[in-house]
């Protein structure tokens, strides 16, 4: 129902849409058991996969799965990449010489990246986040956020060590005669 409420308001403003199931992550034990989260077996997720293919097809959405295993091509839907080398390609009009990023699961088809993110700074409240292990800690964080800090949260302080990151273009620059 909520899948299907979600396609509609989204149709038109995106064509994709990228799933995931639940991973069960050691620290969202506690969590899991308050939800009451099942790890599914592979006849419900392909029983999912395909009320969801059947939605996002009315919707004109494609459908790919992050960091999954399971193989859901008899409904269309494919493996994707949160951080989609092929994409970046279309975007730019240009090929890129760009790598798996060998620090993430075997599933995950993401080009090498730099992620700027941060462990317990998202202040949404998922109970199922993997990045999200402490809510005083999401809370500490946020209350340390400085918008005139080249951080994300908190400031550079006396004794850290700043280093500026060497970096190379991705970009082939050989030209092409096909």
């Amino acid at each position: 129902h909520f899948f299907e409420a979600l396609t509609k308001r989204l149709s038109g403003y995106t064509d994709k849409c990228v799933i995931s199931f639940v991973d069960m992550y050691r620290h969202l034990g506690t969590v899991s058991r308050d939800l009451q989260f099942l790890p599914l077996d592979t006849e419900q997720i392909y029983e999912l996969a395909g009320q969801f293919a059947e939605i996002a097809h009315k919707c004109n959405l494609t459908l790919e799965t992050c960091a999954e295993a399971v193989d859901l091509s008899q409904f269309g839907i494919g493996h994707g990449h949160c951080i989609d080398g092929g994409l970046f390609e279309r975007i730019i009009g240009q090929p890129l010489s760009i790598t798996k990023d060998k620090n993430q699961r075997k599933e995950c088809g993401c080009m090498a990246s730099i992620d700027i993110g941060m462990y317990d700074s998202c202040a949404n409240g998922c109970k199922y986040c993997y990045a999200n292990h402490s809510l005083s800690a999401v809370r500490k964080n946020i209350r340390s956020h400085d918008p005139s800090s080249p951080l994300l949260y908190g400031n550079i302080g006396p004794d850290d060590i700043v280093k500026d990151r060497a970096m190379e273009s991705c970009k082939i620059q050989q030209l092409g005669l096909f």
